[in-house]
């Protein structure tokens, strides 16, 4: 537990939050110990179905575009604007779910965003799609996802109450993860096989399962929160209330740091494979195949852990940066493609501890709101740091580019690490634990009642 605001780990939840002490679930931390939960595992195989599909669907949305127009930029524009809603709206998404019941919510926009595949995929295989009605749909789907993220992150917690929350959101990032090894691949499938078209239908009936699922949860099983009532000046109740929390602010800029100039792996993957190493496509798909599968190692092993501490979010931080700082000197292209598989397992590390730590400290009136702005600044973070990245590694070289942004990553994380250090009244303390040597911060209180009288 912490010691005082921003200490090593994260501080105690709200206890009206958590759940009773009989409660045999609340002492479990094995890997899949949430999916005893009866409604969990409902949301669980309903988002393995649907995160197949919507993998599917990015990938087949990006060949189509580029099939239209023969332009990358059109690419990106399509990305951009599936990213500008949250970048434009997400505060107020926050707000709206604070507000309502989650699960009638997320029946909402699921089916919003099945209806929008299936209509993209009526266009493409009748022949009239255009390029302006991807860029519709993408748009459309951004708007889904304002509301829809926000609330399936908050909703893990009344699935499973705070007991459980640790393990239930790392299970949920290897659920992505599994989807985004098998998704791209089966969409390739379906590209060269029956068409684009297919993709866009399969995801859009994928969401039968995870609306399947929530129709068939127990409503007298989920853990109740309190909704925020309706008023004046929400947002910015949300606002002050993460920037007068150093738990909450400050991984939030830590993530917000990270995600703009080191998370930005298409930048980056891509000039290795091309101008580095000079082994086109074939190596850019690999290094993302290797980082899924070190993503995968990682919330799997999160999934083992009980607790989600600040502490270990700084030091995953400063690995993540180290690794590709490293990984931007190697000679050759195996060297680099095997830290692909760390970066994955520290750069996963990082996302699933600062989300279930945020959410762990944050009262359950508040985390629609909260949740959001993590959200939109994890997700806003790589758009807008791509053109910063970009210009770098066009400009001083793919080696510089990955490094730079490395070192921006693991200055950040110490810097915050010391704030939240400084915050907690904590202070360094190197000895010997067991025969090898340790690092850690402790309260100030017991460092000095350790040291020897004068």
């Amino acid at each position: 537990m912490s010691s005082g605001p921003g200490a090593a780990s994260a501080p105690a939840p709200d206890p009206h939050d958590s759940p009773p002490a009989s409660d045999p679930l609340s002492r479990k931390s094995s890997m899949f110990s949430s999916l005893k939960v009866r409604n969990y595992r409902l949301f669980f195989m309903g988002q393995v179905v649907s995160n197949i599909g919507t993998w599917m669907q990015r990938i087949a949305q990006d060949w189509l575009v580029l099939s239209l127009t023969g332009s990358s930029a059109a690419v990106g524009i399509t990305t951009a604007l599936q990213f500008l809603p949250m970048l434009l709206f997400g505060l107020y998404g926050g707000v709206l779910v604070d507000r309502l019941r989650k699960r009638p919510t997320l029946l909402v926009t699921q089916s919003s965003m099945a209806l929008t595949a299936i209509a993209l995929s009526v266009l493409t295989l009748t022949g009239h799609v255009q390029v302006w009605h991807v860029y519709v749909a993408a748009f459309a789907v951004g708007l889904a996802t304002v509301v829809d993220n926000p609330a399936r992150q908050s909703f893990v917690s009344e699935l499973v109450g705070p007991g459980q929350l640790q393990n239930a959101v790392s299970l949920n990032s290897a659920n992505f993860q599994s989807a985004r090894l098998v998704g791209p691949a089966v969409a390739g499938l379906f590209i060269t096989g029956v068409g684009t078209g297919f993709a866009f239908l399969f995801n859009g009936l994928s969401f039968i399962a995870p609306l399947t699922g929530l129709l068939l949860m127990r409503a007298r099983e989920l853990h109740a929160v309190e909704r925020a009532p309706r008023g004046k000046g929400q947002l910015r109740e949300g606002v002050r209330y993460v920037t007068g929390r150093p738990e909450l602010i400050w991984p939030i800029v830590l993530v917000g740091f990270v995600g703009t100039f080191a998370f930005n792996f298409p930048v980056y993957l891509s000039a290795f494979a091309d101008d580095v190493f000079h082994a086109g496509a074939g190596a850019y798909s690999m290094f993302n195949t290797l980082m899924a599968v070190g993503s995968l190692v990682g919330a799997l092993l999160a999934a083992r852990r009980g607790t989600a501490r600040l502490r270990l979010l700084i030091v995953a931080a400063m690995a993540f940066g180290a690794l590709e700082i490293l990984a931007a000197t190697t000679p050759t292209l195996w060297m680099f493609a095997l830290f692909m598989i760390p970066l994955g397992l520290f750069g996963m590390t990082v996302n699933v501890t600062t989300n279930t730590s945020i959410q762990m400290a944050t009262d359950p009136a508040m985390r629609g709101r909260v949740m959001a702005l993590y959200m939109m600044v994890f997700l806003g973070g790589s758009p807008v740091g791509a053109p910063i990245v970009g210009w770098i590694t066009d400009t001083y070289g793919a080696r510089i580019g990955l490094a730079a942004g490395g070192a921006v990553a693991a200055l950040a994380a110490a810097v915050i690490g010391l704030i939240l250090a400084r915050v907690g009244n904590l202070r360094l303390s190197v000895g010997w634990h067991r025969g090898h040597p340790r690092v850690r911060f402790v309260p100030r209180e017991q460092q000095e009642a350790l040291a020897p009288a004068a």
